[in-house]
C-alpha cells in the first residue's frame, strides 16, 4: 500500500459518516485491518482518541445505521 492510500484510509477512518464497509470496498481492509493501520500510523494518544470516537458509533457500521442515505440535506437546501 502506498503512502497516498494510507493517508486516504486514515482520513476516511477519522470521518464520522464514512463506514468501515466503504473503506473495505475501496481498499480491501476490514475493520480490524483499519484499526491496525491506524495504530501503526498514529501517535498513541491520537490512536486512543480515534478509538474512543469510533467505538460504538453507529455511523461507522452500516448495520447499525438508522438511515439509508449517508448524506444529510438541509430542509431549505436548493430553495430559490
Amino acid at each position: 500500500m502506498n503512502e497516498s492510500d494510507t493517508s486516504r484510509i486514515i482520513e476516511m477512518a477519522w470521518e464520522d459518516r464514512t463506514p468501515f464497509d466503504a473503506i473495505e470496498v475501496q481498499f480491501g481492509l476490514n475493520e480490524q485491518a483499519v484499526k491496525e493501520l491506524m495504530r501503526d500510523n498514529l501517535k498513541r494518544s491520537s490512536y486512543q482518541l480515534w478509538r474512543k470516537r469510533v467505538t460504538g458509533r453507529a455511523t461507522k457500521h452500516l448495520a447499525k445505521r438508522s438511515f439509508s442515505v449517508g448524506r444529510h440535506q438541509s430542509y431549505d437546501q436548493n430553495k430559490h
